[in-house]
C-alpha cells in the first residue's frame, strides 16, 4: 500500500510546487525586464530633452546650434561605448539627427519600427515583449518622443541587448529551481513520516491477519498509533478474535468431549457383536459388515479425537533434518508398498535442514504417504524428495494414482472430504486435516498440484528459519 500512496503524495506535491513555481519564474522574468525597460525609459526621456535643446536652437536659427548638435552626437556615442546599447534620434522622416553607432538605422519591420511609430503619434510605446533565456536574439526596444512647441519633431529609440538580463534571469530561475527541490525534498520526507504513521497499524493489523489464518489464533494488535480511525479498527479486529478464537476452542472442546463420550459406548457396543457373532455361524455376512461398520466408525472417532487435539496443541519446533525424517519414514513404509507392487523412492538433497515438531512432520509425512500409496496402482511409482526453497524445507510426495480434478484440488485436505471416485477406498476423509492443523500450528504447510501425465504431487513444507510463534 505504500508503494501506492507515497508515489501519489509525491506527484500531488510535485504538481502543487510546480503550479506555484511557474507563476514565481514568470513573475521574477517579468520584474527583471521591467526594471530595464524603466532604466531604458529614463535614458530616453533624457536624451529626448537635449534633442529638445537642438532642435529648438536650429529653429531659432542660433548659431551654437551645431555645438549643440555635436554635443549630443558625444553624449550618444559615449552612451553606447559605455552600455553597448544603440540609440539614435531620429527625425520624421527617419533622417538621423545623431545616432551612436554611426551606421545604424531604424528597421522597416518589426518592434523598432512599431516603437518608433507610436512615439510619433505622441505616445511613448508599450512595453516590449517577454525575453526569455533561451531567447538569445532577443532584444529591447524603446522610443520616447522629441516635442517642439506642442509638436512631435524627433523621436529617441533605443536598442538594448538583453544577454545580462537574460544571464539574470536564469540566475535567478536556478535559485527558483532550488528553492523547490529543497522544498520537495522536505515535502517528500514529511510524506515517508506521514504515510509511515498512517500505514503502520495496516502493516502491524496484516501481520496479526496472517497470523491467524496461519493458525495462531493468540495473536493480536496493538492500537498504539496511527489514525483514530484505525485505532478503532485495530480494537475491532482485537475483539473479533477474541470471539474467534472463543468460538473455534468451544468446537475443539466439543469434538473432543463427542469423541471421548462415544468411544465407551461404542466399544461396548463392538463388544456385544462379538459375543452375537459367538452364537451365529461362523461367516456371516451381515455380522461381517456390522463389525466393519463398526470398526470403520472407531476410526472416525479416533481421527476426530487426533483432530482435536491437533488444533489445541502448540507446536513444539526444533531444528531437524527433514531429509532424514523423510528417508525414515520411506523406510517405514516400504515394506507395505512392496506388499501392494508399488516401488517406494527416495531422493533429493541429504541434508535438508528445517524448523518443525518431528512428531507432527512425521505425523504429516505418513499421512501423505499412506494416501499415495493407496491411490497408486500396481506396478507404478511414488517417490518422496527432500528439496531446500527459499523460505521452506519441504518433502514432495509425487505419486502415479489418478489424480484429482481442479475442482477437487481446491477442497482436498478439507475435513471428511472424498473424492466421490474414491468412496470405495478405506479412510475416513480427516488424515489430510489433522496433518495440515499439525504443520500450521509451526508456521508449516501442505500444497497440492497434479502430477503429469497423471497423478497427485503433495508438498509438506516448514520454515527454515525459526517463526515467531
Amino acid at each position: 500500500m505504500r508503494t501506492r500512496l507515497l508515489p501519489l503524495l509525491v506527484v500531488l506535491m510535485a504538481g502543487i510546487l510546480v503550479a506555484l513555481g511557474l507563476p514565481l519564474a514568470v513573475s521574477f522574468a517579468a520584474a527583471e525586464q521591467q526594471r530595464v525597460v524603466v532604466d531604458r525609459i529614463d535614458d530616453t526621456v533624457r536624451f529626448a530633452s537635449l534633442a529638445q535643446f537642438v532642435s529648438d536652437a536650429a529653429a531659432s536659427g542660433s548659431e551654437g546650434a551645431d555645438e549643440r548638435r555635436e554635443t549630443l552626437q558625444t553624449e550618444l556615442a559615449r552612451y553606447h561605448e559605455l552600455y553597448g546599447i544603440r540609440v539614435g534620434i531620429f527625425l520624421r522622416d527617419d533622417n538621423a539627427m545623431a545616432r551612436a553607432p554611426g551606421w545604424w538605422n531604424l528597421p522597416d519591420t518589426g518592434e523598432g519600427r512599431r516603437a518608433f511609430e507610436e512615439a510619433l503619434a505622441g505616445r511613448r510605446s508599450h512595453d516590449p515583449p517577454q525575453v526569455w533565456p533561451w531567447q538569445p536574439d532577443g532584444r529591447l526596444v524603446v522610443a520616447s518622443p522629441v516635442v517642439l512647441d506642442g509638436d512631435v519633431v524627433a523621436v529617441v529609440v533605443t536598442d538594448s541587448p538583453t544577454g545580462a538580463m537574460r544571464a539574470r534571469i536564469l540566475r535567478g530561475w536556478l535559485v527558483i529551481v532550488g528553492g523547490l527541490a529543497a522544498a520537495m525534498l522536505v515535502a517528500f520526507g514529511a510524506a515517508l513520516r506521514l504515510t509511515s504513521w498512517v500505514l503502520r497499524p495496516v502493516r502491524i493489523l496484516d501481520a496479526a491477519t496472517h497470523d491467524i489464518a496461519t493458525g495462531r489464533l493468540n495473536s493480536r494488535v496493538a492500537a498504539s498509533g496511527g489514525p483514530p480511525e484505525l485505532k478503532r479498527l485495530a480494537h475491532s479486529f482485537n475483539e473479533m478474535a477474541d470471539h474467534v478464537e472463543e468460538v473455534l476452542e468451544q468446537q475443539r472442546a466439543f469434538v473432543a468431549d463427542a469423541s471421548h463420550q462415544l468411544r465407551n459406548p461404542l466399544a461396548a457396543l463392538l463388544l456385544r457383536i462379538e459375543l452375537l457373532a459367538l452364537e451365529l455361524p461362523e461367516g456371516n455376512a451381515e455380522i461381517a459388515s456390522v463389525r466393519a461398520e463398526g470398526k470403520r466408525l472407531t476410526q472416525v472417532l479416533d481421527d476426530l479425537l487426533n483432530l482435536a487435539l491437533a488444533e489445541h496443541t502448540s507446536a513444539e519446533l526444533t531444528l531437524v533434518d527433514v531429509g532424514a525424517l523423510a528417508a525414515e519414514r520411506v523406510a517405514a513404509w516400504r515394506p507395505l508398498a512392496e506388499e501392494k507392487g508399488v516401488r517406494l523412492s527416495e531422493g533429493g538433497r541429504a541434508a535438508v535442514t528445517g524448523w518443525a515438531d518431528p512428531i507432527a512432520f512425521s505425523s504429516a509425512l505418513d499421512a501423505v504417504i499412506d494416501n499415495a500409496l493407496k491411490f497408486t496402482p500396481e506396478g507404478e511409482r511414488v517417490t518422496v524428495t527432500a528439496e531446500a526453497r527459499d523460505r521452506y524445507a519441504a518433502v514432495v510426495v509425487a505419486d502415479r494414482g489418478p489424480g484429482l480434478t481442479e475442482d477437487e484440488l481446491t477442497r482436498v485436505g478439507d475435513r471428511f472430504w472424498r473424492s466421490g471416485r474414491h468412496q470405495n477406498i478405506k479412510g475416513s476423509g480427516l488424515g489430510l486435516a489433522i496433518s495440515r492443523s499439525l504443520l500450521t500450528a509451526g508456521g508449516g504447510f501442505l500444497a497440492y498440484e497434479n502430477n503429469p501425465p497423471h497423478g497427485l504431487r503433495v508438498t509438506v513444507a516448514v520454515p527454515r528459519t525459526a517463526p515467531e510463534l
